[in-house]
């Protein structure tokens, strides 16, 4: 991955990527919850706590890592 693109750059995310994203309620825990992209939510370039995506389950989070890119 280019290292001047990541988790917070609206940029390199498209629905499809399988990513790790804390969800609201995880945020003081950490907690990472896995799924597909289906929408991104986020609407400026960048984010500094992970750009907001919908999974394709119905679920809403900020990416943390990107696991696989389709």
């Amino acid at each position: 991955m280019n290292p001047n693109t990541g988790p917070g750059e609206r940029k390199s995310i498209k629905p499809g990527y399988i990513v790790d994203i804390v969800q609201k309620q995880d945020q003081r825990n950490g907690k990472l919850t896995r799924g597909v992209v289906l929408e991104i939510l986020t609407k400026s370039s960048f984010h500094p706590h992970g750009i907001k995506v919908r999974l394709k389950d119905g679920r809403v989070g900020r990416i943390k890592e990107i696991i696989e890119k389709s």
